[in-house]
């Protein structure tokens, strides 16, 4: 099989994998707090990762001269985390993933005041648009819409300012270092909060915690393998066919369905992002070298 279309199909199953998380994630939101969901997702990320790290080089991959950044990642992480799962608890799953798409967005407008990047006028007009998608999505309704937009917007911003953070100084780190720390913060900032807010879950929910905790780590790798085999720029672009998988498992599950103005906004986001990835893989082509 072509690398590309493998690429693509570990793109695909990765956010699978993430859609289905997130889904469990929901669900449990609906019982426990949210902290108690990140303990468990985590608590279950971090042995799975360091065995991944320990087959693919050694557990010496995990050392770092940068421990403050390795620090404020996990932070932006644990605060994606806080804000996704409470935005999950009040809107529809679909929604939810629609505003989440934000995330690219955010990336190609702070590319120039986080990294000093250039941003060509084609890409951040994308990125306008695209923010015009979220609005969309994001109509003025009731009280509750409004904080669980607010906290997906946030939590778009935090995965935002972690990918920032990996494109800036991912050269100069490990790789499965900067996966590591990512899970091992908000295993320590949950587990110093989990007592105030615990509950022994039922026996169906520790499958389901155990489940969630799984399946990020899946998504983790496969999507990780998709850009190692294939142009990151080429397999971007799938990462929306979670907004599919979001639409069928809130329509099984909760019997979402979502109305027009969230699909019509989706495909603005998607459309957006789509343009942006595509330029930026044009952009790689002619940086190749010509020999």
């Amino acid at each position: 099989m072509p690398t590309t279309l493998l690429g693509i199909g570990y793109m695909c199953l990765g956010v699978l994998c993430l859609a289905l998380g997130d889904a469990l994630s929901k669900w449990l939101g609906q019982s426990y707090a949210i902290i108690q969901i990140i303990f468990f997702r985590t608590l279950i990320s971090v042995p799975l990762v360091a065995l991944i790290a320990h087959f693919r080089g050694g557990l010496g991959t995990l050392k770092t001269r940068r421990p403050w950044l390795h620090v404020w990642r996990g932070l932006f992480a644990t605060g994606s985390m806080l804000c996704f799962i409470f935005g999950l608890t009040l809107l529809p799953l679909a929604e939810a993933t629609a505003i989440a798409f934000a995330a690219p967005l955010f990336v190609t407008l702070l590319s120039l005041p986080l990294l000093n990047e250039r941003v060509a006028p084609l890409p951040l007009m994308a990125a306008l648009v695209g923010f015009g998608g979220v609005l969309i999505v994001v109509r003025p309704g009731g009280e509750s819409f409004q904080w669980g937009a607010l906290s997906l917007l946030g939590a778009a911003l935090c995965y935002a300012l972690l990918m920032l953070s990996a494109r800036r100084y991912g050269y100069r780190e490990p790789l499965w270092a900067m996966v590591f720390y990512v899970v091992l913060v908000p295993l320590l900032v949950s587990a110093t909060l989990l007592p105030g807010v615990w509950q022994t879950p039922q026996a169906i929910h520790w499958l389901a915690f155990a489940g969630a905790g799984i399946l990020g780590v899946g998504s983790m790798l496969f999507i990780t393998l998709a850009c190692r085999i294939a142009p990151a720029a080429l397999v971007a672009p799938f990462d929306y066919t979670a907004m599919v998988w979001a639409v069928l498992l809130g329509w099984w599950f909760w019997n979402e369905a979502p109305d027009l103005w969230v699909y019509v906004g989706s495909l603005v986001i998607i459309a957006s992002g789509s343009l942006i990835a595509l330029h930026e893989r044009r952009v790689a082509i002619k940086a190749r070298p010509t020999t």
